[in-house]
């Protein structure tokens, strides 16, 4: 249980929250912007690192920051795809987060893509919370190995307003029973890693999606 804080206190963590979702806004827009795509994604590495060490809404701890950073998989311009909106009968979904018991979503529809050679898909869920929002995760080869192991999001419009893969302070752990895995290659951020860990761009190859076993790609 969090301890409580003097009026004071709470107000300046607020308002320290709010400069750090400005500035997650702002820089996903300036690489929205960009027309470099390797260059956008240095861009908001760089930016990125600078908020984990230096920022007070860090998810990492003032008191671990100097021992603990993040760490991606080498930028790969072909698992940058374009995907088709598949639109689906509505169903609800609760899907288990990191720190509660379960979110609420709405299951709206497939992102569908084709990636190395294989079709594959990702489900669209809306947030039924205040504002609402657009979630779409995946889990690869690399999830509870080189990465959280309940999987990362491409899209999460309640923390930014575009695609691209981020740290946030929870991340969805559902998954799909018919699903497998399809080995593609490795992309986006690996896990905060202490700076002795070996890399994740000599691991074995990975996976960006799975596919069920009749083909039709779900998260």
């Amino acid at each position: 249980m969090r301890p409580v804080l003097p009026v004071r206190a709470v107000a300046e963590e607020r308002l320290a929250l709010l400069d750090w979702k400005r500035r997650i806004f702002d820089l996903h827009r300036e690489v929205r912007a960009d027309d470099d795509p390797a260059r956008a994604w240095n861009t908001w590495r760089t930016v990125r690192d600078d908020l984990i060490a230096n920022h007070s809404q860090s998810p990492v701890d003032q008191s671990r920051r100097e021992d603990v950073t993040p760490s991606y998989f080498d930028y790969d311009p072909a698992a940058r795809v374009l995907a088709r909106v598949e639109p689906l009968k509505l169903e609800h979904a609760e899907l288990p987060m990191s720190r509660d018991d379960g979110t609420h979503f709405t299951r709206f529809g497939n992102a569908v893509f084709e990636l190395h050679g294989s079709q594959l898909a990702l489900g669209l869920y809306w947030l039924e919370a205040y504002g609402g929002g657009v979630f779409l995760s995946f889990t690869d080869e690399t999830s509870g190995d080189l990465t959280y192991g309940a999987g990362r999001y491409l899209l999460d419009t309640v923390k930014a307003p575009i695609s691209g893969p981020s740290t946030g302070s929870s991340c969805s752990t559902s998954t799909s029973p018919s699903t497998r895995r399809v080995p593609t290659t490795r992309c986006g951020p690996a896990r905060l890693h202490h700076p002795r860990t070996a890399s994740p761009s000599r691991s074995a190859p990975v996976s960006d999606a799975r596919r069920s076993d009749d083909g039709e790609g779900r998260t």
